[in-house]
């Protein structure tokens, strides 16, 4: 089969790759019905994170059980599955409590911006939708594999309670979608940080109140002056910059919560400024497999629509295309078919 491959800085090819196949009895194979560029791809792309040699991309799927390996009880071939970008058993202490993405027998499921995927621990990992989807649900159903579990746990991360005010640092997928889980979660206020007028606009329509296009400092007391001094209930980063991360910290009040999920890049934080602000942080790499079933319900009954983030839909075999829009700016995310 031919799949995405990263070479380099700025250098992603569709070739050749070897078909995945049952490697464990608990693997199962999809063929995947829609892929996509992520954000956290860009960094490799942009030479901003290692890449040790040629690598295969993608890691947010959907698609058809075609295989599975002799233990797997709960997933069928012919079901239409969503994954996690980590595969988990979904039974070990850490899972249990919620954090799959801790998993003590984790694996990073890349390699999905191609026909075919191989996700390990397919019982923990993949979660059925009630049948196969109508063509129109698939962008949602995308979503939730990642950017949308992402932004709901940035929301939970943040503990954004009904009629709060919330901030949401980053206007990628990521904080739209971050935008769309506050107001689900009863947020009054949602003050969306961006300065591109089509994620504002997008922003809006997932519920934002107002805009702030200042950054940095000039954020931060712009955000003070529009909560009459007090700041953020919650402040959701989405960013992983040094400067988006103290950019949250500073717009919260005093005991308020930031949940970060930006993946940080260059981020170090001040003891003892931390111990002075009161402020909650949690954060991580977002459990999404806990949130897939909730998720997976409001996509398919129609309450949400998370798949608008997706601005430019290409042929899998386009998918260096898809990257350079986003790279450029050009596009929120990028869908990818094969």
């Amino acid at each position: 089969m031919r799949g995405a491959v990263l070479y380099g800085p700025r250098d992603v090819r569709f070739e050749e790759r070897a078909a995945p196949a049952i490697l464990m009895p608990a693997d199962a194979i999809i063929r995947i019905s829609a892929t996509c560029v992520c954000g956290s791809d860009l960094w490799p792309y942009r030479g901003l994170q290692p890449n040790a040699g040629p690598t295969p991309m993608g890691h947010e799927y959907c698609g058809i059980v075609e295989d599975v390996g002799s233990a797997v009880k709960l997933v069928k071939p012919g079901q239409f599955v969503i994954g996690s970008f980590f595969a988990s058993d979904n039974t070990c202490p850490h899972c249990r409590a919620g954090y799959q993405t801790s998993c003590r027998h984790r694996e990073f499921v890349g390699g999905a911006q191609a026909p075919l995927l191989r996700v390990p621990l397919a019982d923990g990992t993949l979660v059925p939708t009630p049948a196969v989807p109508s063509d129109d649900l698939i962008p949602s159903l995308l979503a939730v594999s990642d950017v949308m579990g992402t932004g709901w746990f940035a929301a939970e991360a943040a503990n954004v309670k009904p009629g709060a005010t919330v901030v949401v640092v980053g206007d990628g997928a990521v904080g739209l979608l971050g935008v769309l889980s506050a107001r689900l979660k009863g947020a009054q206020r949602i003050i969306a940080m961006s300065r591109h007028q089509t994620r504002q606009r997008l922003a809006r329509e997932f519920g934002a109140t107002d805009i702030v296009s200042e950054r940095g400092e000039e954020g931060v007391a712009r955000i003070r002056e529009i909560t009459d001094g007090i700041g953020a209930d919650s402040v959701l980063e989405c960013v992983g910059m040094q400067q988006s991360m103290m950019q949250a910290i500073r717009c919260v009040r005093p005991g308020g919560s930031v949940g970060y999920v930006g993946v940080p890049h260059g981020v170090e934080l001040d003891g003892e400024q931390l111990f002075f602000a009161h402020v909650h942080l949690h954060g991580g790499p977002a459990p999404v497999r806990r949130y897939l079933p909730v998720l997976i319900e409001q996509v398919w009954d129609r309450t949400i629509n998370p798949g608008k983030v997706f601005d430019l839909t290409l042929p899998l075999d386009q998918v260096a295309q898809g990257y350079r829009a986003m790279d450029e700016r050009r596009a929120i995310k990028t869908l990818l078919r094969p």
